[in-house]
């Protein structure tokens, strides 16, 4: 039984299923978990909480005199996604602790480095009991997924640049982790709803559920694969489809991402070769994510690419992804392909320039102006997030501004 207790009846050996008020404001990452030592207790005893929600089937009981949750809330309880509730930076530095504000990469790099060892570790797990033919249970997903956005609300860029530097043998798991992270992170910058970008993240988490079934010296080969090795690959969405469809509670995006986010936009993905006249919007995010992240990271038969060369190619394989979404991406995690031809806030044409370090700002060389429509002295624009530098608004035809031949123009350009 569910039983709404204050904060200063709270004892160890109680199960925690839920805590009231905004996510931000409890000590916590975890949402539901057996509170077994007592400086946890004492960091809900000095919290801002006043109230929160216990199990009673899975831990200790409250005492007759703690609340019970009527009936309605008990058999309803809240979407998931409010485990993790979004709260955008302006309204977070009002809400949250110090520890919790915005911060510098530096800062955060503990904390997502701790992150991605315990949601490995747990990412191990699941996919262990899954092989022994357990059902995945949402409840232990969502803790994770919990995690990976109140990072991301930190600091953007630290949890994913440090899921980069995964090793072979975890490379399943920590490929999960960062594709979560990824799809959160473009939710955001389409501006979806919470509940959405939750499940998003969650796709991101179990979309390659399905490799289980593939054969550990197959997803590791070196060499190129066999014609029947690689068709057996090919089986991983499916199978893993199959597998979150037997769970009770898996959202349809979920569903969705884990079997169509190897699809293209041109029809010639897999496994129904479907055209992006059908495909949903939670399979093209999971399909730019999933190829990006893979791009950047050491794989057995291949070296990382920088974050410039993977979105270049990305961006030059035509019908792949979707263009607009691609785009979207791409301000997401600040890369953009060297060469691009882009309009800036300041009504300037730029070129964005080649970028050598992986973690230096972008540099536009802007050299027109839009509303003069002509050629204006070059100039070196740093891009950035806030309102104090140039930002790229977006992708333009160089046909539509009459520069012919805009490849050898561009090369000059960069020069």
């Amino acid at each position: 039984m569910l039983k709404r207790i204050s904060r200063d009846q709270v004892t160890v050996g109680m199960f925690i299923h839920a805590f009231d008020g905004p996510w931000l404001q409890h000590p916590f990452w975890l949402p539901r978990f057996l509170l077994k030592a007592p400086q946890d207790r004492d960091k809900i005893l000095t919290s801002d909480l006043q109230t929160l929600v216990i199990d009673e089937s899975r831990g200790r009981a409250a005492k007759a005199e703690c609340m019970a949750i009527a009936g309605d809330r008990a058999r309803s309880p809240k979407p998931l996604f409010l485990v993790a509730e979004q709260a955008r930076p302006n309204a977070l530095r009002k809400t949250a602790s110090a520890s919790d504000r915005v911060c510098r990469f530096v800062e955060e790099r503990a904390s997502a480095t701790k992150l991605i060892k315990q949601s490995t570790l747990e990412m191990r797990r699941i996919f262990a009991d899954i092989r022994l033919g357990h059902a995945i249970q949402t409840d232990d997903v969502a803790p994770l997924v919990a995690g990976i956005s109140a990072s991301l609300t930190r600091n953007k860029f630290a949890l994913i640049r440090l899921t980069r530097l995964k090793s072979r043998d975890e490379y399943t798991y920590v490929h999960s982790i960062a594709v979560s992270a990824l799809m959160v992170s473009l939710g955001r910058t389409l501006d979806l709803s919470p509940q959405v970008i939750f499940d998003l993240g969650m796709a991101g988490l179990l979309h390659d559920v399905g490799k289980i079934v593939v054969p550990t010296h197959i997803l590791s080969k070196p060499e190129s694969l066999t014609a029947e090795e690689f068709a057996l690959v090919r089986t991983h969405p499916e199978q893993g489809y199959r597998m979150l469809s037997i769970a009770p509670g898996i959202p349809p995006i979920v569903l969705d991402v884990c079997r169509h986010h190897h699809e293209r936009m041109d029809g010639t993905g897999y496994p129904f070769k479907l055209t992006g006249d059908v495909l949903s919007l939670p399979a093209r995010i999971g399909a730019i994510c999933d190829v990006y992240d893979a791009l950047t990271s050491d794989r057995a038969y291949k070296s990382a690419w920088t974050p410039q060369e993977a979105i270049s190619r990305m961006h030059e394989w035509t019908g792949h992804f979707d263009p607009g979404l691609l785009f979207q991406f791409m301000k997401t995690v600040s890369v953009f392909p060297a060469g691009l031809l882009v309009l800036l806030r300041s009504n300037r044409l730029g070129v964005v320039m080649p970028n050598g370090r992986r973690a230096s700002r972008i540099m536009v060389r802007a050299f027109y102006a839009t509303r003069e429509r002509c050629v204006i002295p070059h100039e070196d624009v740093p891009i950035g997030d806030t309102l104090n530098h140039d930002q790229i608004m977006g992708e333009e035809d160089p046909a539509s501004w009459g520069l012919a031949d805009w490849k050898s123009m561009s090369e000059q350009i960069i020069r």
